[in-house]
């Protein structure tokens, strides 16, 4: 069974996180699956607006599987994928560490009213660092209460503070996130692309953001053609053929 699953809605898809069993925890196969469903979903011209939900009502995720711990930083949006395309949350139930994470760098959510947030890592030993990011996205004080508390903060205070858009009955997240879905699609998405690019020249990018888009930087190099071509050169003593690949 797959770990992630998309249901087209037309230009809209719905792409869930489907581990059910273990409260939809993120372990490598699922973080893999997330970061290729968005990738496809952005290089699709007929797909206007993702929305980003959990298989069942009890949890959209309960963070890093510690049975088998992800790469996190691969299903995290504008980390491990790029859009100019809107991605909303649909929450319900426990949304737990790297789930905080996911959410956090959406670009519009709807909560159920049993949406509960918490960031229990400290109380673990145990952190990625992305949830660094939180103070530039809620009210300072109450970012620092739950990554350093650890308190569990419901959609209602999340709403008030404007981290959460709209509180809806349980049940009714992802109802509610197709309606958002279906008034974007009445705007112009060179617009909506333009408004999500110059917001993400303006919002503060956290250390574990610029780290992972260094490394990714990295990984190209090492990985590349011109690298195996560069040492086979030096080898046999002649000047090397570069391509830039």
């Amino acid at each position: 069974m797959s770990t992630v699953t998309v249901e087209d809605r037309g230009p809209i898809s719905i792409i869930r996180i489907n581990r059910p069993e273990r409260m939809n925890a993120l372990n490598q196969a699922c973080a893999v699956e997330l970061q290729a469903a968005f990738q496809a979903f952005d290089a699709d011209d007929s797909k206007r607006v993702a929305i980003l939900s959990g298989t069942g009502d009890k949890s959209f995720c309960a963070g890093a599987d510690v049975s088998d711990i992800p790469e996190l930083w691969r299903c995290i949006p504008n980390v491990g994928f790029k859009t100019d395309k809107p991605i909303i949350a649909a929450t319900s139930g426990w949304v737990i560490g790297g789930g905080i994470v996911m959410v956090m760098m959406c670009d519009l959510m709807v909560s159920t009213e049993s949406t509960t947030f918490y960031y229990p890592e400290a109380k673990l030993g145990t952190t990625a660092g992305g949830i660094s990011s939180l103070v530039a996205r809620m009210p300072h004080k109450l970012a620092m209460e739950i990554m350093l508390l650890g308190t569990k903060v419901g959609a209602q205070r999340a709403y008030d503070v404007g981290f959460v858009n709209r509180v809806v009955p349980n049940g009714q997240h992802e109802v509610e996130a197709l309606v958002m879905a279906e008034q974007l699609l009445d705007s112009a998405p060179l617009v909506i692309g333009a408004l999500k690019r110059l917001v993400a020249d303006v919002m503060p990018v956290g250390p574990i953001e610029h780290m992972v888009e260094t490394a990714q930087v990295l990984a190209r190099v090492k990985q590349s053609a011109d690298l195996k071509e560069g040492i086979a050169a030096f080898k046999e003593k002649r000047k090397p053929a570069f391509k830039g690949k």
